[in-house]
């Protein structure tokens, strides 16, 4: 193995700043060509029977006010754009829930005011009547040809949330989120208050830029009048369920080692990075916790309900989170340096207290956020949570999850324009423990759980290395999984659509394994096959058996802390990065990807291990062989123009290039020498889950980046030809070929959706050696969609390394050299 003892390589200054145009794509969608004739007369008269039937079923209720408009329910054909085809903001057409069919259409739910009609139709009547253009298109074509069929909308019309969670029986109550349009919400909120509904105070509220969500507790049927009676209701979901927490058996173990441990190690400074463990609160009382988590530091959302644990899973994740798996700490007889410390925020309620409403959990955890930053507001931290919904997927956005890369990105309620960027780590949520082996699910057929599917986190799963087992009685038990092989307490997003939902968990940390009877009749979850941690009752149990993805989580936090207290100043974007670019698969793993025939046959295996085993080693410093290149930068990804009429044109703002100081001549000596190159993208977006965020990711993210590696063939001209279109002489021209781009693991394809995309290339150091050039290129997001945010700039982080793991050769050198002397920096723009 490498030693990493070198430096990490700073390429930030040798960024090529130039704007940007994105090269046009042929997207497909579209259908059949319209008659006008029939297509005009059939959208005239289903709007005509839609306004028709939403008056006749207006709701009358005199502890409402009637209302001034209704919903009706459009198809669009697949590919349209909603707003583009019915929004009308200056008449108040506005369209909210939007849901994918089987056939790929895009249902719509449409607020119409009712003196808005008149503009519909006048829309209408002009595409049926006007004049064809110079093309032979009928005016608004664009806005009447998508539509497939038009009829007065129902409730389900506005429910986005699973089919099966949607309340049936009129009198059936549950806490609804309700997404209200913006500016609404106070309309919404005073009428539910009038038909008697129950209505989370407004601290529990989100606001997203294009909703606000309230939680409203009452029947289907007062929610449907709720509805059509208000018409500020964009979008309708069921509240969050109550959270799972992942705990073993105790076992008791001998008080000493827990002393000898205590005594050898140096404990951190009180300025030194800390582990915020956002959980059930910790028993500082612990030896193996008290020097790292001062009494000021153990913090919860309510004064009442102090600050110790009252259910054990905060002081397992106090101890995984400061020293990971006890063992070989109590086995070895060194000393210990721990360079980070804990804080501890209580967000679960003890016994006697109210539960938490299971809607708030997204205020609560920026509310966790925010004391711990007014607690102690100069101290770098770094969030975990290991509190799940449990058997709630994260395929798409949740208020949850969303809140959560609000608060990374630093726009939660309270922030200032300079508030911190934020990192989560989140465990992805544990496989139910079932004891027959006939009931126990794979993974692959087990979704990770909200809130991990926020964008702007790290994801953790589990795996395992665990197979010996010690327990007393179960000598002739086999391990459950293979070494190296995901734990089996763990969840997966392969049933995750590619494309729409990001690829979790990011990375894999232990979570223990599980063991088998001999005859294959009965699982259990054996102490020798869990990590050992801290536990709460520090008199008989103070080493407690601690599995699954909370585990995992609680240790991932602890790298993230590590690099922080080793690279101070760093950003929580590249402290991210460079836990991914660290990740390596383990040989269980690579077994399963060599034999995917294929790159679209691996996604599910990404989406399966994430990007594997981080590496504190390789995360903190670079080796003559394998050495990493960080870039941090800002970045706007839109600008706004005037053409020569001095009107206003939204486009593409910058793309970044940068130089790879690649030592040419010592790849070009390693001539077929297969190397490795590593590419990992990491930035925060600022989210936008209502309205259309569960069918276009772009909807979603305020901006997104993408990668992209000159190809060996291609000079600089050409490659920069090639991904940017205003670097041609016809910018609406194809761009060049750029020849063939083989060797890379998953490809282009598997970074369309999420905020982090790591990608590694193998092949040739003799055509490594002409790759030397990267481009750092924006995608759509809604930050484009108004002029404020079109002036607006993100940040992001880019890591590289480049290694020759089979080959004792200095490329750290050279590369230190020239990024030294600033060689080469300039590129063909």
């Amino acid at each position: 193995m490498p030693e990493f003892d070198k430096p990490h390589i700073d390429i930030s200054a040798r960024v090529n700043r130039t704007q940007y145009q994105a090269p046009r794509q042929n997207i497909g969608g579209g259908g059949a060509p319209r008659i006008r004739a029939e297509h005009g007369a059939m959208i005239a008269a289903q709007f005509e029977a839609a306004f028709r039937d939403a008056d006749e079923n207006r709701p009358e209720d005199d502890r409402v006010d009637a209302a001034e408009g209704v919903y009706i329910e459009v198809d669009l054909r697949r590919g349209s754009n909603p707003e583009k085809v019915l929004q009308r903001k200056r008449d108040g057409v506005l369209p909210g829930a939007a849901k994918p069919q089987e056939n790929g259409d895009l249902r719509i739910a449409l607020y119409v005011p009712d003196e808005a009609r008149p503009v519909l139709e006048e829309i209408v009547r002009d595409y049926r009547e006007g004049n064809l253009n110079n093309n032979g298109a009928a005016p608004n074509h664009k806005k009447i040809e998508p539509i497939e069929a038009i009829r007065r909308a129902r409730l389900e019309t506005f429910w986005t949330d699973n089919a099966e969670a949607m309340p049936q029986g009129a009198q059936d109550t549950i806490w609804w989120e309700v997404w209200c349009f913006p500016g609404m919400d106070n309309r919404v909120a005073d009428a539910a208050g009038r038909l008697g509904c129950l209505i989370a105070e407004a601290h529990y509220w989100l606001s997203f830029p294009e909703a606000v969500v309230i939680p409203v507790k009452t029947t289907r049927a007062t929610i449907e009048l709720l509805l059509f009676a208000t018409a500020g209701v964009s979008e309708l979901r069921r509240a969050s369920t109550t959270p799972a927490f992942f705990l073993d058996q105790d076992t008791e173990e001998q008080l000493q080692w827990t002393e000898d441990l205590a005594e050898r190690v140096r404990w951190p400074a009180g300025d030194a990075p800390a582990v915020c463990l956002l959980d059930t609160g910790v028993n500082r009382a612990h030896m193996l916790i008290e020097p790292s988590l001062s009494a000021g530091d153990l913090l919860m959302i309510n004064p009442d309900w102090g600050g110790d644990d009252h259910h054990g899973h905060g002081t397992g994740m106090a101890g995984l989170a400061l020293f990971g798996d006890l063992t070989p700490r109590l086995e070895d007889a060194g000393e210990i340096d721990l360079s980070h410390r804990l804080e501890s925020v209580k967000i679960l309620p003890p016994n006697g207290f109210p539960a938490n409403q299971p809607e708030s959990y997204g205020s609560i955890t920026q509310s966790g956020v925010a004391i711990s930053e007014i607690n102690n507001s100069e101290r770098d931290r770094f969030f975990c949570l290991a509190v799940t919904n449990e058997n709630v997927s994260g395929a798409r956005a949740t208020t949850w999850s969303a809140a959560i890369d609000q608060a990374a990105i630093g726009k939660m309620a309270g922030d200032e324009n300079d508030a911190p960027r934020r990192l989560f780590v989140i465990s992805a949520g544990n496989a139910p423990p079932e004891i027959e082996p006939a009931n126990i699910l794979d993974a692959d057929e087990l979704p990770v759980e909200d809130p991990a599917q926020a964008w702007n986190a790290l994801t953790v799963g589990g795996y395992t290395n665990k197979t010996a087992i010690g327990d007393v009685g179960y000598e002739d038990w086999t391990p459950l999984k293979a070494a190296g092989d995901i734990s089996p307490f763990t969840r997966t997003s392969v049933t995750w659509p590619q494309g729409r939902a990001p690829i979790k968990p990011d990375i894999v940390m232990e979570a223990g394994n599980r063991a088998s009877s001999p005859l294959g009749t009965e699982v259990l979850s054996l102490d020798s096959l869990a990590p050992l941690s801290t536990g709460d009752d520090v008199a008989t149990h103070p080493l407690v058996p601690f599995a699954a993805t909370s585990a995992a989580a609680a240790q991932a936090a602890r790298l993230a802390a590590q690099i922080g207290a080793a690279h101070s100043g760093l950003w929580p974007e590249t402290i991210r990065a460079l836990i991914v670019h660290s990740a390596e698969w383990t040989p269980h793993m690579k077994a399963q990807l060599q034999a995917a025939n294929g790159k679209t046959a691996r996604y599910p295996l990404l989406r399966r291990f994430g990007h594997g085993v981080p590496d504190f080693a390789r995360a903190s410093a670079s080796a003559t062989n394998h050495l990493a290149l960080i870039a941090e930068n800002e970045i706007q990804p839109f600008r706004m123009v005037r053409d020569e009429n001095g009107k206003k044109h939204k486009k593409f703002g910058d793309c970044h290039y940068y130089k790879l100081p690649w030592p040419t001549d010592v790849l070009e000596g390693l001539g077929e020498q297969d190397v490795r190159l590593k590419l990992t993208l990491s930035y925060f977006i600022e989210p936008n889950p209502g309205r259309f965020a569960a069918i276009d990711p772009q909807r979603y993210q305020s901006f997104g980046l993408r990668f992209d590696l000159k190809r060996r063939a291609e000079t600089e001209q050409n490659f920069v030809e090639r991904v940017n279109a205003l670097e041609r002489d016809d910018p609406l021209a194809g761009g060049p070929d750029g020849g063939d781009n083989f060797g890379w693991t998953f490809g282009s394809n598997s970074m369309s959706s999420g905020s982090l995309h790591c990608d590694e290339w193998v092949g040739p150091a003799v055509q490594l050696a002409a790759r030397n050039v990267v481009c750092v290129k924006p995608v759509m997001g809604w930050w484009r969609d108004s002029a404020k945010n079109c002036s607006r700039t993100g940040r992001y982080a880019l890591v590289v390394t480049l290694s020759a793991p089979d080959v004792e050769v200095d490329l750290h050198t050279p590369i230190q050299t020239s990024v030294e002397a600033g060689i080469g920096i300039e590129i063909a723009v």
